[in-house]
């Protein structure tokens, strides 16, 4: 995975943020582009834990959208680790049901970008679209 390492202006303050990959900088953009406050990365789920009651497994989704009490993640990454990713999300659902979550696969993030506008790789509108 590549690291998009972005300084980022909300609400008054600047902050660096280190994204996992490429696709969370882009989705980062479309979330700014329509002033939707957003967090990354903010909170960590357990999901097991050893005799002693020390965690051993977790699940850290990607966004928290502030104003919608949604965490989201993208999981834009080969079948074989979204497997992996679906059952800890199935996981989190079971032991936090109150925590709403929405898991955006590679098919609806390419969809996303399209909507919007948006290639790829690129973080912004397509040339002629919104400026």
């Amino acid at each position: 995975m590549t690291e998009a390492t972005e300084i980022r202006e909300q609400e008054g303050a600047r902050r660096e943020i280190a994204f996992a990959h490429e696709s969370e900088r882009e989705f980062a953009a479309i979330l700014d582009y329509y002033q939707i406050r957003w967090e990354y990365e903010p909170r960590t789920f357990p999901l097991r834990w050893d005799a002693q009651g020390n965690p051993i497994e977790a699940f850290t989704p990607d966004f928290y959208l502030v104003d919608h009490g949604l965490f989201v993640e993208l999981t834009t990454m080969k079948q074989s680790l979204v497997t992996k990713k679906n059952r800890k999300v199935r996981l989190l659902r079971a032991l936090y049901p109150d925590v709403r979550i929405k898991v955006f696969y590679g098919r609806d993030f390419k969809r996303l970008l399209a909507k919007y506008g948006l290639r790829p790789g690129k973080a912004g509108p397509v040339d002629g679209d919104r400026t």
